[in-house]
């Protein structure tokens, strides 16, 4: 299913995470970047996919290495979900429970985890799985994980981002637009530039249809 090209740009994105934590470099760092770029510079689905499946597994490495820091759970939770939301086969539906118990797992333990990204993260999840019988979603339980995160991270551009598509989802535009237009206008991340870009397009979009 997948090409030779893409095959072979994902290893050489391997090479890449191997080769940065050869160096030292923190792996949440490396495993934040190289989300960014499964998530916005790959070349098509099978590349995302498969740069993700890779991304997944060096998580998982990480985590092993250091089981009790609690953001490569919330970050082995995001990849997971990512890559339900871009593969969208039979086994998004478990890929979406996996990053459910994840995140749980860091809001019990230690909610400001990264400025209370579990709750913004589950949150989302929330509102996108489909509700009983075939997933877990509930729209009341995605808008007190979102506002629960906005009391932690009031100004993040995530925490204003989900919670914006999430009124917008709900149709309740008005208030969308506040949520998006205070995310646009975050501080940005120094350490995450990629994935700041790739969210202000998305915030721009989402705005630009709310204002038709």
């Amino acid at each position: 299913m997948k090409c030779i090209t893409t095959i072979a740009v994902a290893t050489l994105t391997l090479g890449m995470i191997s080769s940065a934590a050869a160096a030292g470099a923190d792996p949440l760092q490396t495993i934040q970047k190289k989300w960014a770029v499964c998530q916005y510079q790959s070349k098509d689905n099978d590349h995302q996919v498969y740069c993700l499946e890779n991304l997944i597994k060096r998580n998982e490495e990480a985590l092993q290495q250091q089981p009790n820091r609690a953001e490569l759970k919330v970050w082995l939770a995001i990849n997971k979900a990512s890559l339900a939301g871009a593969d969208g086969g039979l086994g998004a539906l478990s890929l979406v429970k996996e990053a459910k118990v994840l995140l749980e797992q860091v809001i019990d333990q230690a909610p400001e985890t990264l400025d209370g990204s579990a709750y913004t993260s589950l949150g989302s999840l929330y509102y996108q799985v489909p509700g009983w019988p075939i997933g877990f979603g509930d729209d009341d339980m995605a808008e007190t994980m979102l506002l629960k995160a906005l009391q932690i991270n009031p100004d993040g551009i995530d925490s204003n981002y989900f919670y914006g598509d999430f009124l917008a989802e709900e149709g309740r535009k008005d208030e969308a637009i506040q949520y998006l237009t205070k995310a646009q206008q975050a501080k940005p991340r120094p350490e995450r530039p990629l994935a700041d870009e790739g969210r202000q397009q998305e915030i721009a979009k989402k705005l630009g249809e709310l204002k038709r």
